[in-house]
C-alpha cells in the first residue's frame, strides 16, 4: 500500500476530430496513478522519506525501475543542466567519440558554464563528452550538436529520444539545458533518462569520472573536476548531472550502488545547498528497497520502430516456389478465409465461364454479317 496526499483529480480531455468524433485522451500518468499527485506519495509500512526543500524528486530502484517514493513526480520545470544527461543519452550512439573536430566560435562562446573550448585547438569527440557531464560545459553542448549535424537536427533528436522513452514531460530547446521558453522536464524523466543512460557504458564512464586532462591549444592539457560533488562525498556514488540557473534554481538527478543495487534521485526546484539532502534520499531508498511496495514504476522505452520493421520479401516467385508458398498460405487459413477464398475463386471462374461465352456468341455474329 501507499500513501497519497494532495491528490490531484484525475481529468479527461476531449478533442474533437475532423469527424466531429470526440476522442478521450488517457488519464493515467505514464508510472502509474500515485505519480499524479502534486503532493508526497510513500509507501506505507516504512519510515517516511526525509524532508527535502525539493519542489519535486523521485526516488526509484534501477534494476527493477520500481518508484519507491515521490513527490510532484510530473511536474513540469525548466531543467537546467540536468538536460545535458538527455544530450547525452542521444548523441553518444551517432557520434564517433575517437572523431576530432574543431568547434565554431559559435561553440566557443556559448553563455554559461563552460569547460573553456578553443578555436585553435582540436577536439575528440570524447572529450566534449567529458566536457558536457564532468564540466557542464555549454560550449561541449554546442559543439556536440555542430557535429550532429546542427542545433535543429540535435533538437530533433533529443525530443526524438524523450519520446522513445517516454519522457512526455520533456521539451528539448537547447543541448545545454540554458533556459529557453516552453522548454521542460520532470523529475519523473530525469529518473528515465538516467535510468537509460547508466546501461550506456560510454555514458556511465563520462558521468563516473571525478578528473581528466582536457586539451588545449599548442598541444598542451589542463585539469578539469566533475561537478557532482557526491562523487567525493557518497559511497557508491555514479554520479549523473547536476544543474541551475537562476530562473530554474537547482536541479539534479544522480545514482549510487550498493550491495549490488542502484538508487536514483531526482530533484527539481530546489532553493539551495541540496547535497546532503540527496545524500539522505539514497540512504532511504536503500533502506526501504526491497521491503516497501512501490508508488510506481519507472516505465521501459517504447520499442524501435525500425527494428521492429520486417524486412520485406521479394516479390518474385520462381514456378517451384509457388507451391510451397501456396501450402503455406493454405496451412495458415481459418474456417472463415478459406470460405472466403473459395467464393472468391469460385466467382473468378463463373465470370470467366460468362465472359467466354458471350464473347463465342460475339464472334458467331460478327462471322454472319
Amino acid at each position: 500500500m501507499w500513501t497519497k496526499i494532495v491528490p490531484i483529480t484525475a481529468f479527461i480531455a476531449s478533442v474533437s476530430l475532423t469527424s466531429g468524433t470526440a476522442y478521450a485522451a488517457p488519464t493515467t500518468p505514464v508510472g502509474g496513478e500515485a505519480l499524479g499527485s502534486h503532493g508526497l506519495v510513500s509507501p506505507d509500512g516504512v519510515k517516511k522519506p526525509p524532508k527535502s526543500k525539493a519542489t519535486s524528486y523521485v526516488i526509484a530502484d534501477v534494476g527493477t525501475g520500481q518508484v519507491l517514493a515521490a513527490k510532484n513526480a510530473h511536474g513540469r520545470y525548466l531543467p537546467a543542466s540536468t538536460l545535458k544527461a538527455l544530450t547525452a543519452l542521444t548523441l553518444i550512439p551517432k557520434l564517433d567519440r575517437n572523431r576530432q573536430i574543431r568547434p565554431s566560435r559559435n561553440a566557443c562562446n556559448q553563455e554559461g558554464s563552460a569547460v573553456g573550448l578553443s578555436v585553435k585547438a582540436k577536439y575528440k569527440v570524447e572529450d566534449l563528452f567529458k566536457g558536457l557531464m564532468m564540466s557542464s560545459g555549454n560550449d561541449a553542448a554546442m559543439a556536440l550538436a555542430e557535429t550532429n549535424g546542427g542545433l535543429d537536427k540535435t533538437m530533433r533528436d533529443m525530443n526524438a529520444e524523450a519520446k522513445r522513452l517516454q519522457a512526455n514531460d520533456t521539451v528539448a530547446k537547447t543541448p545545454s539545458g540554458l533556459d529557453k521558453p516552453g522548454q521542460s522536464s520532470s523529475a519523473y524523466d530525469l529518473a528515465l533518462i538516467a535510468r537509460a543512460g547508466l546501461a550506456n557504458p560510454d555514458f556511465k564512464r563520462y558521468i563516473s569520472t571525478k578528473t581528466a586532462n582536457f586539451p588545449a591549444p599548442k598541444g598542451k592539457h589542463y585539469q578539469i573536476s566533475n561537478h557532482n560533488k557526491l562523487l567525493w562525498r557518497y559511497q557508491g556514488m555514479i554520479g549523473v548531472k547536476n544543474g541551475w540557473t537562476s530562473k530554474a534554481k537547482a536541479s539534479f538527478v544522480g545514482a549510487a550502488t550498493r550491495g549490488g543495487h542502484t538508487i536514483v534521485v531526482s530533484i527539481m526546484r530546489h532553493e539551495g545547498f541540496f547535497w546532503d539532502e540527496v545524500a539522505k534520499l539514497l540512504d532511504w531508498g536503500f533502506s526501504v528497497r526491497g521491503k516497501a511496495t512501490p508508488v510506481g514504476k519507472l516505465v521501459d522505452p517504447l520499442p524501435d520502430p525500425q527494428a521492429a520493421a520486417q524486412p520485406q520479401a521479394s516479390t518474385s516467385v520462381t514456378p517451384a516456389a509457388q507451391p510451397a508458398l501456396l501450402d503455406r498460405a493454405g496451412s495458415k487459413q481459418t474456417d472463415s478465409t478459406r470460405t472466403m477464398g473459395a467464393l472468391v475463386i469460385g466467382g473468378g471462374l463463373l465470370f470467366g465461364l460468362i465472359w467466354l461465352a458471350y464473347g463465342i456468341r460475339r464472334k458467331r455474329g460478327r462471322s454472319r454479317l
